[in-house]
């Protein structure tokens, strides 16, 4: 059974993350249920409330969200329905028709989604759902909020003769005003309108020749209001029938409250389900501010929070846009008791309410803002001595009110316990009070209880350094700059840097080193000791992080070269099967050009056709058979590595034609071409002589055809005898 005092909620402001939670509820049950939540005492009803809240945190991250579970509180109606011969209201139907849609549409929902919300569904397959109620009040009441004309057959008869007579008054009041009007009887506005009738506006001196009922007069009494004898009739008429319609509304809506008085647990149930819903959705959404999760509960002793942050601390920080310092601490049966040491200011208070709150929060179903490897357990008892422990009320010392605490923490500390002390032993003399925390802290320890206290006495550092199970460990503080890290580090003690930040702060040297002479020297010296130790570690620290921050780079830089490689390797592959491609086609055309020199040595068709028929077989062969989409694919490679050959090939003549600029080039003078000279091209191969040459241009003849060239394009190739 898991219970937890009331100044543990207190000490590690528990209230406020309520308050905060309560902000996210969206109906008024909602906000009052998560602010009454506290710690649940049975374990197995803990899981599944931890459980319904990580599956509905989930639904954040998938499409298939939750619907809105928003409805009015039915508190007022319910208690109506228990008493007997009471009727409801048509607003108040309306709500109950309201909330039965919203609850049946969340539990027809998770049955649907089950796979997604296992445990949700779980809890909500014991909500029956139904639509009589809806139906049958749907049957009775309009969209509009009004009875409907055939809620009953009387009432629809009932409004028929409403309707009719209201035809009539209309009638007869407008028979009556036109009369009236054409005896100039009436004022100038003709009509009016007094307690919803309309009235005729009569002129005060025709009064008496208006038959009707007097209904009132204008101020200054020049009009008198006169209901027409004929339309007072029939009004008094419709009165009568008003009357019974609302005598058979009340009926209607008795009948249909007596209906629904069935349904009154079910009604009772969708309140509850939906409040529930309201409270987990809230809890969801405060978790996903937070980035908090649902760490692994383990059966064991064990606890172990990786980068765990004050929730409180968190979210004022992240709206200031400061940075936050995460915490990583671990108790196990090894290692039971955590003392923390160091100086004020240090960040020691913190660490010891981070720990302190998150047992509390996940013990009463809330995430907590840890690493996902982080690993808890479940404790019967979390009880904490933490601020300022004056009683002004009780009229008790800071130091009777703590002796209270420790007599009461002697009473309830077991093996099933977290205590959390901050500042321990203090309150009276140093030596006593130390001497006194001493035993206390042996006793937590005989009882195999688990624990973190904060402290600045020697003693209590001295005594985790010697019991096996119990630990030291210190905020990690800047010995330049004298400035808190910010840091846990365990195993070893901190010093408080007593001397070193007074001297920061200007305390004159001669007043310090007095002051070392008044106390022990073994004191000194044991300070001293654990603050060079304590800066040895700072700078431990720096060279780790230093070393961890170049590994990172160095792997980074690894991963980034094979990548390279590989994607070089898989070029070179790319390059070999294009090289591979063109000595085959180099090969081909070897084979063809043979074949043409030795046709054109012995003119035999046949045997040509023969052997190249015989070569397209060979190659043939030796082809794999592709479908149309892979010769696709293979083609587009083959055009990506040419491409990408090309782009290879073009630099590097660029790069060619760029050295070759640099060289000294010696021309040779160009020949004087004349006619008879054998000339041909600069960029082509075919020979012919020139015939004429006229105005820069030359007409070459090449046996076949002529052709009309400028002589800046022709190389001499042979000059024509003299």
């Amino acid at each position: 059974m898991i219970r937890i005092h009331e100044k543990t909620l207190k000490d590690l402001e528990f209230y406020t993350v309520l308050e905060q939670i309560s902000e996210y509820t969206i109906t008024a049950l909602g906000k009052e249920a998560s602010l009454a939540t506290r710690p649940i005492e049975v374990e197995a009803q803990l899981i599944r409330e931890l459980d319904y809240v990580n599956e509905y945190h989930s639904s954040f991250d998938n499409e298939n969200r939750i619907p809105n579970h928003g409805f009015e509180p039915i508190s007022k109606e319910l208690k109506l329905l228990n008493i007997e011969s009471t009727y409801l209201e048509i607003s108040s139907l309306q709500k109950l028709v309201s909330i039965s849609l919203t609850a049946n549409s969340i539990v027809k929902f998770l049955e649907k989604f089950k796979d997604y919300y296992p445990k949700l569904q779980q809890y909500s397959k014991y909500i029956e759902i139904t639509t009589a109620i809806i139906e049958q009040i749907d049957n009775v009441v309009d969209r509009f909020g009004d009875i409907k004309d055939n809620a009953s057959p009387q009432l629809e008869e009932l409004r028929r003769e409403i309707n009719k007579l209201k035809g009539k008054i209309n009638s007869s009041f407008s028979s009556a005003l036109n009369r009236y009007h054409g005896l100039d009887y009436l004022d100038d506005i003709r009509e009016s309108v007094v307690d919803n009738r309309r009235v005729l506006a009569v002129k005060a001196m025709y009064r008496r020749k208006v038959k009707g009922a007097i209904m009132g007069g204008s101020k200054t009494g020049s009009i008198v209001y006169i209901e027409p004898e004929t339309t007072l009739q029939h009004t008094r008429e419709l009165n009568n029938l008003e009357y019974e319609e609302k005598e058979e509304v009340i009926k209607i809506l008795k009948e249909l409250t007596d209906f629904v008085r069935l349904f009154l647990p079910l009604l009772n149930d969708y309140q509850t389900f939906l409040t529930k819903i309201d409270v987990i959705a809230a809890k969801a959404k405060y978790a996903r501010s937070m980035e908090a999760i649902l760490p692994e509960i383990s059966n064991e002793r064990h606890i172990f929070i990786k980068d765990a942050y004050h929730p409180l601390l968190y979210l004022t920080n992240k709206e200031k846009g400061e940075k936050t310092f995460p915490q990583t601490i671990g108790l196990n049966e090894e290692n039971r008791i955590i003392v923390i040491s160091g100086p004020n200011a240090g960040g020691k208070s913190i660490t010891l309410k981070t720990v302190g709150l998150l047992q509390v929060m996940l013990q009463s179903a809330m995430l907590i803002p840890v690493h996902e490897r982080s690993k808890v357990c479940l404790f019967e008892r979390v009880l904490s001595d933490i601020g300022d422990n004056q009683s002004i009320e009780n009229h008790l010392s800071t130091y009777s009110y703590r002796l209270k605490q420790m007599n009461y923490f002697l009473k309830k500390c077991n093996s099933k316990t977290l205590f959390l002390i901050d500042e321990f032993g203090t309150g009276s003399d140093p030596e006593l009070g130390g001497a006194l925390a001493e035993t206390f802290l042996e006793v937590f320890y005989d009882r195999k209880a688990f624990g973190i206290i904060t402290t600045h006495y020697s003693n209590l550092k001295l005594l985790a350094n010697e019991l096996p199970h119990m630990q030291n460990a210190n905020m990690l503080f800047n010995e330049r700059s004298l400035e808190p890290m910010y840091k846990l580090v365990t195993g070893q003690a901190g010093s408080s840097f007593t001397f070193e930040v007074a001297q920061k702060n200007g305390i004159p040297y001669s007043l310090i080193n007095k002051s070392k002479k008044k106390i022990e020297r073994g004191k000194v010296r044991f300070d001293a000791t654990i603050a060079k130790l304590q800066k040895e570690r700072s700078k431990l620290e720096r060279t780790e992080q230093s070393l961890k921050a170049n590994e990172k780079k160095k792997l980074s830089e690894a991963e980034k070269l094979e990548e390279t490689n590989a994607k070089i390797q898989k070029k070179l592959e790319s390059f070999q099967e294009l090289y591979d491609t063109n000595q085959r086609l180099i090969y081909l055309g070897q084979k063809v050009n043979d074949l043409a020199e030795k046709f054109q040595n012995n003119k035999k068709k046949r045997e040509l056709m023969a052997e190249l028929f015989r070569l397209v077989q060979i190659e043939n062969s030796k082809r794999k058979k592709l479908s149309t989409k892979q010769k696709r694919a293979e083609k587009a490679k083959e055009k990506q590595v040419k491409a990408e050959a090309e782009k290879k090939v073009a630099v590097i003549r660029k790069k060619k034609k760029a050295a070759k600029k640099k060289e000294v080039v010696v021309e040779k003078p160009k020949p004087v071409l004349k006619v008879g000279d054998r000339v041909r091209m600069y960029d082509g191969k075919a020979v012919g002589s020139i015939d004429n040459i006229e105005k820069g241009k030359a007409i070459v003849n090449y046996g076949v055809f002529t052709t009309n060239v400028n002589l800046d394009l022709l190389e001499l190739v042979e000059a024509k005898n003299k």
